[in-house]
């Protein structure tokens, strides 16, 4: 299940907080705890897609974000991520985690987001490209930026960023399908 507690208890933490520019880093910190963890008893990889989800909002908060898209009746969407795992977290453990618009391009917003353990290793960093959405489609990240009183034009994104989006750009959507295989058939000494 979604931890809709805790994303309140995060957009509780900073509902006084200082406003955020693209770029500027939001923090936030968390603890994993049993129901985060895999069949090995360390930080499951999907839930740490979810746990980045409690770094974003809070980060989407303070930009004025949310409060935007609530205003026009929008929606935020996830439309790709790039995810390195480097180090496990454990039960109990201790992570802070830091998110930051690191710039955009023609139709997505694109997030960079680490977790740091409290001994200063970074267990795992990833890229979230997303999406602003209404009912009509994708609102340009210019106009986005410009509703929230920020520069239109991009910092330049980073060569390894920009070679995601070129390799983004030539997958193949929708995705090739091999037929299936042929169903296994039991011999009929076997079955007997």
């Amino acid at each position: 299940m979604y931890p809709f507690l805790r994303l309140a208890k995060e957009l509780f933490l900073v509902r006084n907080a200082p406003p955020l520019a693209p770029g500027e880093v939001s923090v936030t910190r968390h603890v994993c705890w049993p129901w985060d963890l895999d069949m090995f008893a360390e930080l499951n990889n999907g839930r740490v897609l979810t746990l980045y989800d409690l770094g974003r909002m809070p980060m989407a908060r303070r930009s004025g974000l949310l409060a935007l898209l609530k205003r026009e009746r929008w929606g935020f969407a996830v439309a790709g991520a790039m995810v390195r795992y480097r180090k496990r977290v454990k039960l109990f453990d201790r992570i802070e985690m830091r998110s930051r618009v690191i710039g955009w391009d023609a139709r997505f917003i694109y997030i960079e987001q680490s977790m740091w353990k409290s001994d200063g290793d970074c267990a795992s960093h990833a890229i979230y490209r997303v999406a602003v959405t209404s009912a009509a489609g994708m609102i340009l990240p210019e106009r986005v930026m410009a509703l929230l009183g920020a520069d239109t034009a991009s910092p330049p994104l980073p060569a390894w960023v920009r070679s995601w989006i070129e390799a983004e750009a030539q997958r193949p959507w929708p995705p090739m399908q091999e037929p299936a295989p042929a169903p296994l058939h039991l011999a009929e000494e076997d079955a007997a």
